[in-house]
């Protein structure tokens, strides 16, 4: 019987600065949906006239998380030779089950079961939904062994989701509670946001890592993939946005968000942008730079809760030096 030699994974060794700076900084921003009084929205809820719009958007981040926690992580990580890189991406997946859950606690307390029910029917009937969840899922599921074309791809759509598919989605929370409506909702989705803005960076560059080894035709190659891949899920992300936010008026608004964030994709990856560069809801661009306000973590939790304290995030938080030397 033939045994395979399996190797431990060596932290003591830096051959992997990025993996270690990624793993503490994921960390440090441990939370859980709980800790937000998402129960004081309800008096607001109640009177709120688009409700609808609000609902399907949870529904459809929460498909999208239950992909990203079930199979994209999962699969990025299975394939993914680097231990630390690994070690990094497995602690991702848990806490895109704590994003996929947070949708989940702000339902329960906002909605009854058979609104909840219709939701997640939506969820599944929703053609441009599953079309993006089963594009980037074909993707996941595509990865061969010691093959490194296909994990880059399953990188790159890993970054699509989690830097340009969910705004759609965290554009309303985010437009709602910078004007002070279901402000405690919205800062859930301002702690997951956080998340996946360190999810996005990491991926992007461990994709860069591999994108740098491959031979010129072979990187030619896949930036062409790279483009029309975004392009497909650009054109149904359009479509999606009008179905949702029907009603609102904001539709304009929302797909100018959602190009800004397509660009910040590619940038994660180390590639040019794609679209000009737009005016941004200010309100939301706010919400993103936001500290926690609603919530203190000190006065919630213990002492050994210190560490959760939120920074706020901004454009400079992942200015790594080692990163603009290294690609």
């Amino acid at each position: 019987m033939h045994h395979l030699t399996y190797e431990a994974v060596n932290w003591n060794k830096t051959t992997n600065p990025l993996a270690k700076v990624f793993w503490d900084q994921q960390w440090k921003q441990m939370w859980f949906p709980e800790e937000i009084a998402v129960s004081k929205d309800m008096k607001q809820w109640k009177d709120f006239s688009h409700k609808e719009t609000y609902k399907k958007v949870f529904g459809g981040l929460t498909l999208l998380d239950t992909i990203q926690t079930n199979i994209g992580m999962n699969e990025i990580a299975k394939y993914n030779p680097d231990l630390q890189e690994k070690a990094v991406l497995t602690v991702f997946g848990a806490f895109e089950a704590i994003h996929a859950k947070s949708y989940s606690y702000i339902f329960t307390t906002l909605c009854n079961n058979d609104e909840i029910d219709e939701v997640f029917k939506w969820v599944k009937e929703n053609q441009q939904l599953q079309y993006k969840a089963n594009k980037i899922s074909e993707i996941y599921s595509s990865i061969k062994e010691n093959d490194e074309v296909s994990l880059y791809k399953a990188m790159f759509a890993s970054v699509m989701l989690e830097s340009f598919l969910f705004y759609s989605g965290f554009f309303y929370p985010l437009y709602l509670g910078g004007q002070g409506i279901l402000r405690n909702s919205a800062e859930v989705i301002s702690l997951i946001l956080r998340d996946e803005s360190i999810h996005g960076v990491a991926v992007g560059a461990f994709a860069q890592n591999i994108f740098h080894r491959l031979k010129k035709e072979e990187q030619d190659a896949l930036k062409v993939w790279g483009n029309e891949f975004l392009l497909d899920l650009y054109d149904n992300e359009l479509q999606y946005t009008e179905d949702i936010y029907e009603g609102t008026g904001l539709i304009e608004e929302v797909k100018a968000y959602i190009r800004y964030n397509a660009n910040k994709a590619l940038m994660n990856l180390g590639l040019e942008t794609m679209f000009p560069e737009e005016e941004i809801n200010p309100i939301v661009m706010n919400g993103i730079r936001n500290e926690g306000s609603t919530y203190d973590f000190f006065s919630q939790k213990g002492s050994t809760y210190a560490l959760a304290k939120v920074e706020p995030i901004t454009d400079e938080t992942f200015q790594f030096d080692f990163l603009s030397s290294k690609f």
